[in-house]
């Protein structure tokens, strides 16, 4: 946890915290959907189109840590591990879905 001395040398900025959110958060959705456009063009089904989701969801991540938070999380976010690796997992699934099955079924109709 961040003690008081820390938060002197290095403050937190609530409008950067925001800012930061969003940018993962149009990331994330974004690429779900991309996702699910992949995953409806190569027809997968059921278990392959949902472990596609999560891997390329955890390929994202690790994009973001190594370009985005230059590989120092901690700096960009209060809390690295659920900010960057777990927040939106499941917000974009609904893109990815959305998508999938449209693309599943114009390609497959």
């Amino acid at each position: 946890m961040i003690d008081e001395r820390e938060l002197a040398i290095h403050p937190i900025v609530q409008e950067s915290v925001q800012h930061n959110t969003q940018v993962i958060s149009n990331i994330r959705n974004l690429s779900a959907s991309l996702f699910g456009v992949a995953s409806g063009i190569l027809g997968l089904e059921s278990y392959l189109g949902f472990l596609f989701y999560l891997l390329g969801t955890f390929v994202v991540s690790a994009l973001i840590f190594v370009v985005l938070a230059e590989s120092r999380p901690a700096r960009y976010f209060q809390n690295p591990l659920t900010e960057l690796w777990t927040a939106e997992l499941l917000g974009g699934l609904s893109s990815f879905v959305l998508t999938w099955t449209l693309f599943y079924g114009l390609i497959r109709a």
